[in-house]
């Protein structure tokens, strides 16, 4: 299943290469892998719109000296649940640091303007590179967190104090419901689902953008997305988004350790994981932010 994360979907686990232990049982709960309704990868299934299995081709794997066929790597290579935990950990910690520091320094709107668009620069170079590389996803956690952090210390002086919290709190309630719907399988993702999220995404991504142009040449508040009714609505349908994203996301990863991807995928997945969240958070900040100029 591709995800529409942009970070899967340019490259990751979608790419068509991978590891050995691509038949590895899937994790508890999962369907039975070497079925073509269990493996998303097996090749002849009527229903797989993925005919190839991306880890059938296994870049890492040495060569037979003898035979020169490919051998089995060591199965440490793989990715793993805790991989995957660990360093989404360590990214997410990474943004709450840099979120902190620009809280307490009080920085302006000026420099969180420039660490935005330094933290899209960086996003956007990782999402194009064939592999992961650690110290740009780290670098752009950094600078999404000093972003993150003066514009919620704003929101917090000028805006709706107490808004930042709340919105936290709320993206944290966001990820545990998606995380439990997605594993009892109440939310199941789909083609379909994927199909129609990308189609809800990027019409929501278009207005978003004509609404600001609205807002800079027109002045005010362009549309009227960003206050009242209409602003709760698109507030509301931004943070949904967001938590559909998240099943995607799971899936993405569930496959990934089930099917065998590259250790190194973890990075990936942590870097995904990461750019999601951050979008329920803004989103959400923005919603409590409108409820409670309301009030």
């Amino acid at each position: 299943m591709r995800s529409s994360n942009p970070v899967f979907s340019r490259r990751g686990f979608s790419r068509d290469n991978g590891t050995a232990g691509f038949n590895a049982a899937p994790q508890a709960g999962g369907p039975a892998v070497g079925t073509a309704q269990g493996n998303p990868y097996a090749q002849g299934a009527p229903a797989n719109p993925y005919a190839t299995n991306p880890y059938a081709t296994n870049p890492y794997a040495q060569q037979d000296t003898q035979y020169g066929a490919p051998q089995a790597p060591v199965r440490g290579n793989v990715m793993t649940m805790d991989d995957v935990v660990a360093r989404t950990g360590i990214t997410l910690g990474l943004v709450i640091a840099g979120a902190t520091v620009a809280w307490v320094m009080d920085l302006g709107i000026g420099l969180a303007v420039g660490a935005a668009l330094v933290a899209m620069v960086l996003g956007l170079v990782q999402s194009f590179k064939r592999k992961p590389v650690p110290a740009l996803i780290l670098a752009y956690a950094a600078f999404e967190g000093i972003f993150l952090g003066a514009l919620s210390n704003l929101v917090n002086t000028w805006v709706s104090p107490g808004a930042p919290m709340q919105a936290v709190l709320g993206t944290m309630a966001v990820f545990v419901t998606m995380l439990v719907l997605y594993k009892t399988r109440i939310i199941r993702v789909t083609q379909r689902f994927t199909r129609y999220l990308m189609i809800a995404a990027i019409s929501f991504m278009v207005l978003t953008a004509v609404n600001l142009l609205f807002m800079v040449f027109g002045g005010g508040d362009g549309l009227g997305f960003r206050s009242g009714g209409m602003g709760i609505l698109f507030g509301v349908v931004g943070v949904l988004l967001g938590a559909f994203f998240l099943a995607l996301d799971f899936k993405q990863v569930e496959d990934g350790v089930a099917y065998g991807a590259p250790r190194e995928e973890s990075w990936m997945a942590a870097f995904g994981l990461t750019m999601t969240l951050v979008w329920i958070y803004l989103e959400m900040l923005r919603l409590v932010s409108i409820l409670s100029g309301d009030d």
